[in-house]
């Protein structure tokens, strides 16, 4: 399983290399203001982050601050609390104030993503088994296995808490939301039901409503409910909107409902990484082109900060690229 799961990042990282047409803008502008460098070399990447073989990280708020120990990678964390896993099955939680190991629970497969809340780790295992299990009794509350899986997308989504609900994603489409207090009953959400390559790659909440992808399909769930499938490249929440980059170029914009409001296409752009914040859409493609948008998707320019060898992922304002740090705040539109 280990195998095939890095065998898909390899798929990720690589798609659409060989026998496909690239984007090619007309104009580009100079970066070298935003780019600075970084020296880790990526082992490990889930939706939360990057983890360098020198034991540091990147989380989506930006650079850890604690090191990771050897064999371990960055899993997710909350405000006391990080969440390393390593390959053997063992969890290790981190204080952020000692930046020490406290707990570690080991487990019969290795954790993919993990979520911790009141003393509670909500956690999902590489063979697709889930579970939540409570610190303070050293006891699982509950655990369950989903269906096999066999090839997988590396950005795999982490639990999120709702109230007194988890939220948990699985590595075959699905949703699980489990009463926290009584898990015993979940309710089952289908966001895809494709054979292979079809984890829950993003999960956010936007106000009361449920934001969820797979690599093939977004779905929203709450209030409203709707779904877009178009092959998906990266989702992003921003000011009340709902950002879709798609495998064939687009950049979609949605309301909370999932109307779709704009859409601007790049021809042949394929979206290694992509983000949104402060009115300001980023998306770059493997080629290297970094395309700024407002907000409406109607202004745009486009950056030269150089080709994505190897991996690409948004933390802060940042998109770290191979051995490249860019300050997406730093690009004008």
């Amino acid at each position: 399983m280990k195998q095939l799961i890095w065998a898909a990042v390899a798929l990720l990282l690589f798609a659409g290399c060989s026998g496909k047409k690239y984007f090619e803008p007309a104009q580009t502008y100079k970066a070298a203001g935003a780019i600075s460098g970084h020296k880790g070399k990526a082992v490990y990447l889930t939706r939360n982050g990057m983890t360098f073989d020198n034991g540091t990280y990147v989380s989506k708020k930006g650079p850890g601050q604690v090191h990771l120990g050897a064999g371990n990678h960055y899993l997710g964390e909350n405000a006391s609390t990080i969440l390393a896993a390593n390959g053997a099955g063992t969890l290790s939680l981190i204080s952020k104030k000692s930046k020490k190991v406290v707990r570690t629970v080991h487990f019969e497969a290795p954790v993919v993503s993990a979520a911790i809340k009141n003393g509670k780790v909500v956690y999902l295992l590489q063979d697709n088994t889930f579970g939540i299990y409570k610190l303070s009794t050293k006891e699982k509350l509950i655990e369950s296995k989903s269906d096999d899986v066999f090839a997988v997308d590396a950005r795999i989504a982490s639990p999120i808490f709702v109230d007194s609900l988890a939220v948990i994603p699985t590595l075959d489409g699905k949703l699980l939301i489990l009463d926290m207090q009584s898990p015993e009953n979940a309710r089952v959400i289908y966001v895809s039901s494709k054979t292979k390559l079809n984890n829950i790659i993003f999960l956010s909440r936007m106000g009361n409503t449920l934001v969820a992808a797979t690599p093939s399909r977004v779905m929203i769930i709450g209030s409203s409910e709707g779904e877009f499938s178009e092959g998906i490249s990266e989702v992003a929440v921003a000011n009340k909107a709902i950002y879709v980059f798609t495998k064939a170029g687009e950049i979609v914009k949605f309301s909370p409902s999932l109307k779709e409001l704009a859409r601007k296409k790049f021809k042949f752009a394929h979206f290694s990484a992509a983000t949104a914040f402060g009115g300001r859409v980023y998306a770059l493609d493997q080629k290297g082109s970094l395309i700024v948008l407002d907000a409406a998707l109607k202004r745009y320019r486009i950056y030269d900060v150089g080709k994505v060898k190897s991996f690409a992922v948004t933390s802060g304002h940042r998109i770290y690229t191979d051995n490249k740090v860019i300050a997406l705040d730093k690009l004008k539109l």
